[in-house]
């Protein structure tokens, strides 16, 4: 094995906006299945969930804040969005990877630099997560939060129950990304080599091998 370098690729905005939103998801989905099944679950009281969950989604809501300020602040936000002209290519060699590839020991295609973190499979995701799912779960976190006073938007989404829906539907969804993200972040050169470099901001490169990927 080659020498091993350090490569600064999560800067602290990153890092802290990173695990206050760990937490805070964990957290919002304790208490959301204890606010949805509450007939089921008995964890702790239903006001007690309900006052839980509201004021952790403002504390996701701030740390996303965290995030679009730092990002779009520092352009950095262009590492987010894949390459119309090389993200075909890319995908289908990513996919090979992860459909064989990573099983018998085949370097990963994407190598990663402080300028290129992700490759295009998690460039298409995060754009969707990021500015798409994540923001809807918190608009219409706020709406069910004050359905009075969100009473128009509501109904032009469709009323309560289609706000409810959808919130619920996200739910689910970011349920299984938690899954999936923790999976993925265990297949650097290390199973904790990803989790550490998310503490300290610093990747490992080895000389004598492709950069390991971020995580999605």
């Amino acid at each position: 094995m080659g020498d091993d370098k350090l490569m600064y690729v999560h800067p602290a905005p990153v890092r802290v906006w990173h695990w206050i939103n760990a937490v805070g998801f964990i957290i919002l989905i304790i208490t959301g299945i204890q606010i949805r099944f509450a007939e089921m679950v008995n964890w702790f009281s239903l006001e007690e969930a309900i006052q839980l969950h509201n004021y952790v989604g403002f504390v996701v809501i701030a740390a996303y804040g965290l995030w679009v300020s730092f990002y779009f602040g520092t352009m950095k936000i262009k590492l987010y969005f894949p390459d119309p002209h090389t993200f075909v290519p890319n995908a289908v060699k990513q996919i090979k990877y992860y459909g064989s590839g990573i099983f018998k020991g085949e370097p990963n295609p994407h190598h990663m630099t402080p300028d290129n973190k992700f490759n295009a499979l998690q460039k298409n995701a995060y754009v969707g997560i990021m500015f798409v799912f994540l923001p809807a779960q918190m608009i219409t976190g706020l709406f069910l939060w004050r359905v009075k006073r969100f009473e128009n938007y509501i109904d032009l989404i469709g009323g309560i129950k289609i706000v409810s829906t959808i919130h619920v539907l996200l739910f689910f969804f970011f349920i299984a990304f938690i899954f999936v993200h923790a999976y993925l972040a265990t297949l650097g050169h290390t199973p904790l080599a990803h989790f550490k470099a998310m503490f300290t901001g610093y990747e490992e490169h080895h000389e004598a091998e492709p950069a390991e990927e971020a995580t999605f």
